[in-house]
């Protein structure tokens, strides 16, 4: 504290000194944060953008798969409608071919009764022929 008042307005001075660029300093970041700050708002509009671009394509992709699930799917019910009538056609000339089939071992059946009722011996013959076989 006993430095003369020349030596304090000499350190005075040399700190004025120092402090003489601070303005020129401050401006040129202000300059660079109005910059960063325009830059960054350009930034920010250009991904919006993409955002939007990116919003309208997934909504197009979604409409493009649900057209062609809903095509898939009435494919297949066209396709399940054509099996089912096959199938159905199938199994009415199965059960056709079995009633056939029965009709006849009933009409053989009513043969060979009639037959043993009579006394027949042949009414036994193709049993006997089917239990040598065995």
């Amino acid at each position: 504290m006993d430095v003369s008042l020349e030596r304090r307005i000499e350190i005075l001075e040399e700190n004025m000194e120092q402090l003489r660029d601070v303005p020129a300093r401050l401006s040129a970041v202000e300059s660079q944060i109005v910059q960063l700050r325009a830059e960054m708002q350009t930034g920010f509009s250009a991904l919006r953008g993409q955002d939007d671009e990116t919003r309208r394509e997934m909504v197009r992709l979604h409409d493009d798969t649900r057209r062609e699930m809903v095509s898939l799917n009435d494919e297949t019910r066209r396709e399940m409608v054509r099996l089912n009538d096959a199938t159905r056609r199938e199994m009415a000339r199965l059960n056709d071919e079995t009633n056939a089939h029965l009709r006849v071992l009933h009409e053989e059946v009513i043969s060979r009764i009639t037959l043993l009722r009579e006394g027949h011996p042949t009414a036994f013959r193709k049993n006997e022929r089917k239990r040598k076989r065995r």
